[in-house]
């Protein structure tokens, strides 16, 4: 194979397959509206290993993308510690934070958030070029070739449908080759067939490539792609599921909602 095609390998941070590549370790997020205290995360400790594929789910206001962005360092924990790659992201300063946060964190949403009048690569190399580095013409190769969508880069935006928009946003977050590349609702805004398409990228990257993937959705049969779904209710880890199908996460979704 062609070293221009090879898929993105997980940053060394990440350490070998079965180490921690995320730890949260009694994480608590609460918020204030007025007068009241709403917690939305109560003492959550996890540890994620390196080249895992983990999906979370939980019912609505469980504290799921709260989870998400703890993680990835967009929002900060009120207490507990958040390490990724072996190092504690919690003591960081903001201005450390994000540069960290851009070497070493993928983060792909619902919205694909492409700039229409640029194209496929161009898309790609912008927060690179925005945080004043360099991007190898090589690694944007190999990442839009991950994704499976290798000869499409002087397409824009509306060029694409939506699943081909959404791979966009995936190869973008593995231009940095992150420890962890974190998905909040990646299949929301697209139909079945699309959504499997995503799912199926997302699923090759964590098995062939040892990147760390997790996946926030509420979804069954999306969580049943990955190796294992934690389930999240009233801002705690309440449960796990380990080879999961779409039944038996429904399943599990139903006793959460007794």
């Amino acid at each position: 194979m062609h070293p221009a095609t090879a898929l993105p390998t997980v940053s060394p941070a990440a350490g070998a397959r079965g180490a921690p590549a995320v730890q949260l370790v009694d994480v608590t997020r609460t918020y204030t509206v007025g007068p009241v205290v709403v917690p939305a995360l109560r003492g959550v400790s996890l540890a994620l290993p390196a080249g895992s594929f983990t999906a979370i789910m939980g019912p609505s206001g469980s504290g799921k993308s709260t989870l998400l962005a703890c993680a990835a360092g967009l929002d900060t924990p009120t207490s507990g510690r958040v390490v990724v790659g072996g190092v504690e992201t919690t003591r960081m300063s903001a201005d450390a934070l994000t540069r960290f946060r851009r070497e070493h964190v993928g983060f792909v949403f619902q919205s694909y958030n492409l700039v229409g009048h640029l194209t496929v690569a161009e898309n790609l190399v912008l927060p690179l070029l925005l945080a004043g580095r360099r991007a190898e013409p090589v690694r944007v190769e190999a990442a839009l070739a991950a994704v499976g969508l290798l000869g499409l880069e002087r397409r824009r935006p509306g060029e694409l449908s939506g699943g081909q928009a959404q791979r966009v946003a995936i190869a973008r977050a593995l231009l940095a080759r992150p420890t962890v590349l974190l998905a909040d609702e990646p299949t929301g805004a697209l139909d079945s067939r699309t959504g499997a398409e995503v799912l199926a990228v997302l699923r090759r990257l964590a098995a062939e490539s040892g990147q760390t993937v997790v996946l926030v959705t509420h979804d069954p049969a999306v969580a049943a792609a990955a190796d294992a779904v934690l389930f999240l209710a009233d801002g705690r880890l309440v449960d796990r599921l380990d080879a999961p199908t779409a039944a038996t996460v429904a399943d599990r979704m139903r006793g959460l909602g007794r």
